[in-house]
């Protein structure tokens, strides 16, 4: 039996990340202690499935780092920009608390082509899911990058609304998606 899926993972807890609206424009660490655990359960699993040492990462730290320690231990180890997440311009890096209720209001009622902080529209997102191919089974990004892999598997070309996006998976979870053709 061959394995035909593709494992996501979101990266592990960054630092400084709580309360703050946290896309591409801000490049967190993690600590290193969940980066390594975060690459033993990727092992395990690796080992277990019998599966090629190969993870593809996006290049932002809180990621990248998961899959330097598995390139310490001889996995071939690829950086992809278009596994990075949402680009929300001027609000990276900002207490959501911070931003003004009127721009939010503004991305919710337009919540696919709305660019949140001058950054990239949710529609820009969901292309560079779209265009993501990899013939490696493991791959370790972001949540609202695998919300965006999950809608588009749904729901294909449909653009979402904000009131039936779903909440981002927890740190180091992994989902299982199908394979493209």
């Amino acid at each position: 039996m061959s394995f035909d899926g593709l494992l996501v993972w979101r990266h592990p807890r960054p630092e400084g990340a709580a309360g703050r609206c946290i896309g591409a424009g801000t490049d967190l660490p993690v600590h290193p202690r969940r980066a390594k655990r975060l690459a033993r359960q990727i092992q395990q699993v690796a080992r277990r499935q019998r599966l090629p040492h190969r993870v593809v990462t996006s290049p932002l730290q809180r990621c990248a780092d998961v899959g330097r320690w598995l390139r310490r231990w001889g996995w071939q180890h690829e950086v992809d920009a278009a596994l990075r997440e949402l680009d929300f311009g001027a609000w990276d890096g900002r207490a959501w608390a911070d931003i003004d209720k009127a721009q939010i209001d503004a991305w919710v009622a337009d919540f696919a082509a709305y660019a949140p902080g001058g950054g990239e529209p949710l529609t820009d997102l969901l292309a560079r899911v779209a265009s993501f191919q990899t013939d490696a089974p493991f791959v370790v990004s972001h949540g609202g990058w695998m919300l965006a892999r999950r809608w588009s598997d749904e729901h294909g070309l449909a653009w979402p609304e904000a009131s039936v996006w779903r909440a981002a998976p927890a740190y180091s979870e992994g989902w299982m998606f199908k394979r493209r053709q």
